[in-house]
């Protein structure tokens, strides 16, 4: 007898969930559809396609999460969740259309070479949306400096983990949008010293 996949649970996403749906409830109100890049357990999905029924939230990790994700979306049985699809940012996309794009809690873990990776991905899923936009949530650095003694904490760590892993700065987030055809249009503080930003295209 074949046993349901076990649902991931991060606490992180029951705490977060509601800031950071206040921040996306005005920017994907004209919105249709959405990637969510690194959905991780598939809470961030199920929680924000309930509450903003008008997108489609596609929602894709690489490829060992999708279980876990997807025990998520078949308990929750909403009609705009499609199956979720197996995205590594490093390599070549699926072919997608979406008008928006949105990560949590995934450039400080990624390399910076995915990093990279993934904002020239991002750009080229919103290349052909007029104001397309793209959301990302999680902790930075500014002008090259901590933002909070937490922040330093965790960087460390990260590093120690993986060396090609920690908080990325801002400059250099908004550097790799606006060669994505990105431009900032929002940057909102949020709890535990993370942030909301938001690239649109123009």
């Amino acid at each position: 007898m074949q046993t349901a996949p076990i649902k991931p649970h991060a606490p992180a996403c029951e705490r977060n969930r509601e800031p950071i749906l206040e921040v996306l409830r005005p920017w994907l109100a004209d919105r249709r559809r959405v990637l969510e890049i690194g959905s991780g357990t598939g809470q961030h999905a199920v929680h924000f396609a309930a509450a903003l029924p008008w997108l489609v939230w596609q929602a894709s990790d690489v490829a060992e999460r999708l279980p876990g994700i997807r025990a998520w979306l078949d308990e929750a049985q909403l009609p705009n969740t499609p199956p979720p699809l197996a995205i590594d940012v490093g390599a070549p996309w699926p072919p997608l259309q979406a008008d928006a794009v949105f990560s949590a809690n995934t450039l400080h873990i990624m390399d910076m070479g995915a990093v990279e990776a993934f904002f020239a991905g991002a750009g080229r899923v919103l290349a052909q949306a007029p104001g397309g936009v793209l959301v990302v949530y999680g902790p930075f650095n500014e002008g090259g400096a901590f933002t909070s003694p937490s922040n330093r904490e965790f960087d460390a760590w990260l590093r120690a983990r993986d060396p090609r892993s920690g908080i990325r700065d801002l400059d250099t987030c908004d550097a790799l949008a606006r060669a994505a055809g990105l431009q900032r249009a929002d940057d909102v503080a949020m709890p535990a010293h993370n942030r909301c930003l938001v690239w649109r295209r123009a």
